[in-house]
């Protein structure tokens, strides 16, 4: 019993740390002022605390291991994007859930996978922000392979059926796409929102 206590107490603990920090990641990485008049830039800050911490829990689990992502369904659709990271996507997620991004990026060393960024997608510009201080990027219309190549084309009627890089099957075909990146799980200094991160340079060769 004073076992179980203990690592109760210990976990909530933590629990609270890990909460902190992300308050403080969330205020300094959006740049969002902690005060202003009316109080909606800390109501703002607040709900963006929140739906970090929840987003970080719902991912814990992926952190540093790529086969359970796998296994609930997220597959590879880019190798090594430079500053990025290899992208793998669930196609069975569609919409923002702050528990369930759609993309995965992962930095890879090795044979060592670790999860850096959240990611989602968006047909177009969303006419509300997902998260308090969201911002985009983008990624052009492409065809992609199975193995994570990809080739830029307008239409799926131009994608080959097998990939100009590798030779790998056809998966799938997708038009233009605005981007959300969430750096929740590996530090950025160009943002919390950044497209890419200067930090992961040393991982671009794999």
């Amino acid at each position: 019993m004073r076992s179980f206590k203990h690592n109760r107490r210990r976990a909530i603990v933590v629990g609270a740390l890990a909460l902190a920090a992300v308050a403080l990641w969330a205020t300094t990485a959006s740049g969002t002022p902690a005060k202003s008049p009316g109080g909606s830039s800390a109501r703002a800050n607040a709900t963006l605390v929140s739906q970090l911490a929840a987003a970080r829990l719902a991912t814990v689990k992926y952190v540093n291991n790529l086969a359970r992502a796998k296994e609930d369904g997220y597959m590879i659709i880019t190798r090594m994007i430079p500053n990025m990271g290899y992208h793998f996507l669930n196609p069975k997620i569609a919409g923002f859930n702050v528990r369930k991004p759609a993309i995965l990026v992962y930095e890879k060393r090795g044979g060592t996978w670790q999860l850096g960024a959240l990611e989602w997608v968006f047909p177009s510009m969303p006419k509300t922000p997902p998260l308090p201080g969201a911002k985009y990027g983008g990624f052009g219309a492409a065809c992609h392979y199975k193995d994570g190549t990809f080739t830029p084309a307008t239409s799926q009627d131009q994608c080959p059926m097998t990939s100009p890089q590798s030779g790998a099957a056809f998966n799938f075909w997708h038009p233009n796409l605005v981007t959300m990146h969430v750096w929740l799980w590996y530090p950025n200094p160009a943002g919390l929102f950044s497209g890419t991160n200067p930090l992961v340079t040393p991982f671009n060769e794999g």
